[in-house]
C-alpha cells in the first residue's frame, strides 16, 4: 500500500526539495527580527516553480473556501506574501489588496493597496507567521479601514507562542498549510538534516530570540 502524506508534510517536503525552506544549524541565519536562526523559509522562491506554485495556490483557495466560505476579499501582508495572495484571489475570481507595513511616504499615503468596501468580508493571508505581528497589525488596519476579517491563513506557522497568544487575541482562526514540526520531521525522514541537527533545531525553537549555536556544533 502507498504511504500517505499529510498535506503538512507534503508541502514541507516540497518546499525543502526546492531550498524554499533552508536549514543550517551550524551556520545560522540573522532574521530581520535579530535573531539568530537555523532556518529560513523563502516562499518567493516557489513562483519560479509553476507545479508548486500552482499546489500551494490550489491548496489555500481550497482553504478559505472550505473554512472561510464567504469570503469577499482576499488581502495579504507586504511583501513576501502578494504574489502568492494575488494569484490566489485570481484562481478564486476575488478582488485583492495588499496591507503595507508602514503608510506610503508619497502620493496617497495608502496602508492598503487597493479597495475594500465598508462590511465586505475579507481573509488575511500571509506567507510565514513568525512573531504574528504583522499578520494582526494587518487585520487591525483591514479592520481600520471598514473590512470585516473572518478568517487568517499562511503558508508556514512556525507556532511560536507569542504569535500564538497574538492570533488568539483576534478570535479569528489562522490555518496554515504547513508548520515547525512537519518541516522538522519532513527534514530528518528526507535526510535534509540529522539527528543532531533536530535536537539543535529543538533548542531554537523552545527560545529564538536568546539561542545561539553550541561550540561542538
Amino acid at each position: 500500500m502507498a504511504e500517505t502524506i499529510k498535506l503538512d508534510r507534503m508541502l514541507a517536503r516540497r518546499l525543502l526539495s526546492v531550498s524554499a525552506i533552508k536549514l543550517q544549524p551550524g551556520s545560522p541565519f540573522v532574521w530581520r527580527t535579530g535573531w539568530n536562526s537555523p532556518i529560513y523559509t523563502d516562499n518567493r522562491s516557489v513562483l519560479s516553480y509553476p507545479l508548486l506554485r500552482n499546489f500551494i495556490k490550489i491548496e489555500l483557495a481550497r482553504t478559505i473556501i472550505e473554512n472561510f466560505n464567504d469570503v469577499e476579499v482576499v488581502a495579504t501582508v507586504a511583501t513576501g506574501a502578494i504574489a502568492i495572495g494575488a494569484i490566489v484571489a485570481d484562481v478564486m475570481g476575488l478582488p485583492f489588496v495588499y496591507v503595507r507595513s508602514h503608510p506610503k511616504d508619497h502620493g496617497l499615503e495608502n496602508v492598503i493597496e487597493g479597495n475594500i468596501k465598508p462590511g465586505q468580508k475579507v481573509v488575511v493571508l500571509e506567507d510565514t507567521v513568525t512573531t504574528g505581528a504583522n499578520l494582526v497589525k494587518a487585520v487591525e488596519d483591514v479592520t481600520f479601514a471598514g473590512g470585516n476579517v473572518i478568517g487568517m491563513t499562511s503558508i508556514i506557522n512556525y507556532g511560536f507562542p507569542m504569535a500564538e497568544a497574538r492570533v488568539q487575541a483576534t478570535k479569528l482562526k489562522l490555518i496554515s498549510l504547513t508548520n515547525y514540526r512537519a518541516i522538522l520531521d519532513e527534514a530528518l525522514a528526507t535526510k535534509f538534516i540529522n539527528k543532531a541537527d533536530m535536537k539543535e533545531l529543538e533548542r531554537w525553537h523552545s527560545d529564538p530570540e536568546n539561542w545561539t549555536v553550541e561550540e561542538e556544533l
